[in-house]
This record gives C-alpha cells, structure tokens and sequence, in this order.
C-alpha cells in the first residue's frame, strides 16, 4: 500500500497536464466579479502533456476566455455582450434623448411647456446642457432633412418615419440589459413630455407604442402605462 501510494505521488510529480494561454487581444469590460469596469486579455490555450516540468505532447486547445486583469477570473467571451457601466449610461442618456425627439415631432414644439418638460427629462437623464432651444432646433433640423421643412403634418409624419428607426436602433441593444422598471421608466418619461400640453395625440399615442416595443415591452402593459400615466399621482 505505501509503494502504490508512493508510486502514484511520484506520478503526480512526474507527469501533468498545463495550459499555455496567449492572447489575442484586451480591452475594457464589465467584470461580474470585481462588480465593476476592468480591462480584460482575450485568451486562446493549448494544453500540452509535460513531464518533468517540461511541456512535450499536444492535447488539444482551451478557450477562448476572457481574463480578468484585476482578480484573475475567466468567463465565456459572452461576457463581453454586456456594455461597462461608462457605455451604459451613454445608452441611457441617448435613449432618452432618442425617445424625447420622437414625442417632440410627433407632437410639436409649438407648445413652451411641453419643451420645458422636455428639456428637463433629458437633464434627468444626465446630459445636463440640454435647452429648450437645441431641442426645438433638433426637430426642425430633423423635419428637414426629410424634406418637409414646413412645419405641416406632412413634415410631422416624415420626421416621425426617420425617428422611429431610429428608435428600434437605440432602444433595442439596450432592453435586454434593463429590468422591466427600467425599460418602463424611460416609457413613462415620454408620456410626461407627451401629456405636458393635454392628452396625447394618435401620432404621440403611435410613437409611445413603438417605443414600448422596442423596449420590449408586451402591447397591453405599454398600453396600460400609458393610461397610468394620465392619471395625477
């Protein structure tokens, strides 16, 4: 029994199995780990059967990871899906932002109260130099870029087309890394902006939609939202 115990720790010693990373690129990612942004090195592996130390045999590959380059920790390469917490509220702000220019065409910039309420979500949101003003200017801008520079319904409708685009392409990457609450909340901050001036219009009504779609949110909790927020608290 003690020379088979012997002989297997000699083994030990003897042969093993090491993985010899190298890598194939860094950058910044959110780390689950540290719970915070960290660079990170993109691994590629092989495994190689040593003996004594020394590396002499193949045995297939490893990876790729990410490394973590402050606590070490490897993660499937999904990980870096997941946006730095920087990228995060960049996100955020443009998805309000995306969202305010929406309501503001659809429903018009005619109103001073409804751009004060405007111009104050978009603060809320964290680009803290927003005015009534750039607002105003935006929509105009946008309306006639897409040729109706009139102010008409006709203009109206254009700039609303464009924008919904747009928002399936800002508010889409950004649903699946936000709880309902949140997704809800940026809903519910254009309801604020469209009811600032009375109830809202069908083409404000239209856009709040497609915003709750592309948030990701079924079409009757938007539509109930919707109501909810007609109501004063």
């Amino acid at each position: 029994m003690r020379t088979a115990k012997g002989q297997r720790a000699v083994g030990l010693r003897l042969y093993g199995i090491r993985t010899v990373w190298d890598t194939v690129g860094d950058g910044e990612f959110f780390c689950p780990c540290c719970g915070g942004d960290r660079n990170y090195r993109r691994l590629t592996g092989r495994h190689r059967l040593t003996v004594l130390g020394l590396p002499l045999l193949a045995r297939g590959t490893a990876g790729p990871v990410v490394e973590c380059a402050a606590c070490g920790t490897h993660f499937e390469p999904d990980t870096l899906d997941h946006p730095t917490t920087t990228r995060f509220s960049a996100m955020l702000r443009e998805a309000v932002h995306t969202v305010t220019l929406a309501v503001l065409a659809a429903g018009g910039t005619t109103s001073r109260t409804v751009l004060e309420t405007a111009a104050a979500v978009v603060r809320d949101a964290g680009l803290d130099d927003c005015s009534q003003e750039q607002l105003f200017t935006i929509v105009e801008v946008l309306a006639a870029d897409a040729g109706h520079g009139d102010g008409s319904d006709a203009a109206a409708e254009a700039c609303g087309a464009a924008l919904a685009i747009e928002l399936h392409e800002v508010l889409k990457p950004l649903a699946p890394h936000l709880a309902v609450p949140g997704r809800e909340a940026i809903l519910l901050r254009g309801a604020r902006i469209a009811l600032a001036d009375g109830p809202y219009s069908q083409a404000e009504r239209e856009v709040l939609t497609t915003v709750g779609g592309a948030l990701q949110l079924c079409p009757a909790d938007t539509a109930k939202l919707l109501e909810a927020a007609r109501t004063p608290s």
